[in-house]
């Protein structure tokens, strides 16, 4: 397998530079490394991104940098150098003192990753406090400044909330706060922008960028992304199975890999195909007039307490969806997409309006009728780590339904079991596993067996590929595509992944503040808006 040519560079000019670094994961000395004789150059003021499939191998090398790789590893070959030091020599206080003032961290997901009990303002002082970046006098004003450096606004009204008070774009600006509020040298970015919709991850990056060119940090990016990729670093290095298999300038390989493995991602990526103007959008007849589900002027009002702001999640939202047709809801957070999927799968009420299943309302369905409908109209939901039962196996969970509906023998569930596993690009081996022990793209393949395993008629899904690699992402959409000729399947897709919408959907509508405000046949959309807000999503997106 070709090895990586690193850029040429002196010792000086590095940042950080791992050289021929060997993790393990098992005791067993068959098992094959995590990662595998890795090479790895960053210096100062870079963006350096690292790109590469689920396992392998990106982000237990960055985290190999932090220190922070599980009790079970065994860094067996190599060496990790950071401003001089080798890091692997030094004692746990020492990493410790690095972590978070030298070295940032950015993580992939804000909920599990901020104290849902503990105020934003409490967390982010805890850190700068820690390593005497402020007094506790002065440690309001310290939060405020690093909060509106991530450019959050009203930062002192923010200092009192809770994680579960915050959109999941203010979520993510919080840990960038968190991850830079001691003015790092380097920042490493864990897909820090895999669950947002284009425009608010194109400000969280803008963010960053800005955060780098004011200090002079340089930035380790972990993406399964290779368009953001293309677009925000300045080097890129290619892992498969553990290897570094390439490294080198962005546009070089991006416009001209080298490596068949570098290759394959490049043809896969439909935000890549996109900016070459390679992708083909996506046209199909579909019978317009026979849907299976209708949405007649739904509007959804919360209001928690009396006395409290109604808050208008939707607003006369009325739509059509096709049987045999994919739909696509479109919009940034808060656009109120997700809360018209929930309505879907009855598990909201609208507060006025009609939402019709085979011409049958939704919301007053009796307990029966509820139950068949729940077989017929299947959820995959945009967070896999909160979806998916801890306590069950990844076999138990995908023949859950099989089990509750009693579809079959159990030979046979056991059977349609192994054949789900196998379509989503899953082992047998990993269907003896935990949710905890899969990787983020795992689970969501787990929770899309789940979800196909009842052959229903209609699949809601919440954001189902926005974190899965690009050859997964490719393999499930193919796998769904094929689903749907092969049995008429309709698909309501809530994303905000335009590039997959440009080849996947049938139709497309745009949401702006719980109300529709554009619909067409996706080619219309994406050759000929007609409402500016879409065109800035498109433009944002960089399809448009």
């Amino acid at each position: 397998m070709m090895r990586a040519t690193p850029v040429p560079a002196s010792s000086e000019e590095a940042l950080l530079r791992v050289e021929n670094l060997t993790i393990s994961f098992s005791s067993d000395p068959n098992a094959a490394p995590a990662v595998l004789g890795a090479d790895l150059e960053v210096r100062r003021g870079e963006v350096v991104a690292i790109v590469g499939e689920s396992g392998s191998g990106k982000t237990t090398l960055a985290m190999s940098v932090l220190g922070l790789l599980a009790g079970n590893a065994r860094i067996t070959t190599g060496s990790i150098g950071f401003g001089g030091a080798d890091l692997l020599t030094q004692s746990p206080k020492q990493r410790a003192a690095i972590r978070g003032s030298r070295v940032g961290l950015v993580p992939q997901d804000p909920m599990s990753n901020l104290n849902p009990m503990m105020r934003i303002g409490d967390q982010l002082g805890e850190v700068l406090l820690r390593h005497g970046r402020a007094t506790r006098q002065n440690v309001v004003r310290e939060c405020c400044r690093v909060l509106e450096r991530a450019g959050i606004p009203d930062p002192e009204s923010r200092l009192r909330q809770f994680p579960h008070q915050l959109s999941g774009g203010l979520r993510q600006r919080v840990l960038i706060a968190i991850g830079t509020a001691c003015d790092p040298e380097l920042l490493i970015a864990d897909e820090p922008t895999s669950a947002l919709d284009v425009t608010v991850a194109a400000r969280i990056l803008d963010q960053i960028a800005e955060i780098s060119s004011k200090t002079g940090m340089a930035v380790l990016l972990i993406t399964h992304d290779l368009g953001l990729a293309a677009e925000r670093a300045d080097r890129v290095v290619v892992m498969q199975h553990g290897r570094v298999v390439e490294a080198g300038p962005a546009a070089q390989i991006l416009e001209h890999p080298e490596h068949p493995y570098s290759r394959q991602l490049v043809a896969a990526d439909p935000g890549v195909r996109a900016r070459s103007g390679t992708s083909r959008i996506r046209h199909r007849d579909v019978d317009a007039t026979d849907c299976i589900v209708e949405v007649r002027g739904v509007s959804k009002t919360y209001q928690r307490k009396r006395r409290d702001t109604p808050v208008h999640a939707n607003r006369e939202v009325s739509l059509k969806v096709p049987r045999g047709s994919t739909v696509a809801i479109v919009g940034e957070s808060g656009s109120g997409k997700t809360t018209i999927s929930r309505m879907m799968l009855k598990l909201e009420t609208p507060s006025s309006g009609s939402m019709l299943f085979e011409g049958n309302e939704i919301a007053t369905l009796d307990r029966q009728k509820t139950a068949e409908f729940r077989k017929r109209v299947q959820p995959v939901f945009q967070d896999p780590y909160s979806s998916l039962n801890p306590m069950m196996t990844v076999r138990a969970i995908v023949r859950e339904g099989l089990d509750h509906y009693r579809i079959g023998t159990r030979d046979e569930r056991e059977r349609k079991t192994d054949e789900l596993l196998e379509q989503v690009g899953l082992s047998a081996e990993m269907g003896r596993r935990h949710p905890a022990q899969l990787s983020g793209g795992q689970r969501q393949r787990v929770a899309i067996a789940r979800a196909v395993s009842m052959d229903p008629e209609l699949l809601v899904c919440d954001e189902p590929v926005s974190a899965l690699d690009v050859l997964v992402q490719q393999q499930v959409l193919d796998l769904l595509r094929d689903m749907q000729e092969q049995k008429g399947l309709t698909y309501v897709v809530i994303t905000h992944d335009l590039a997959v919408v440009r080849e996947f959907a049938d139709y497309v509508y745009v949401m702006r503040d719980g109300s529709i405000v554009e619909a067409a046949e996706t080619a219309r959309l994406f050759e000929a808006p007609q409402e500016e807000y879409t065109r800035q999503l498109l433009t944002a997106a960089g399809v448009g």
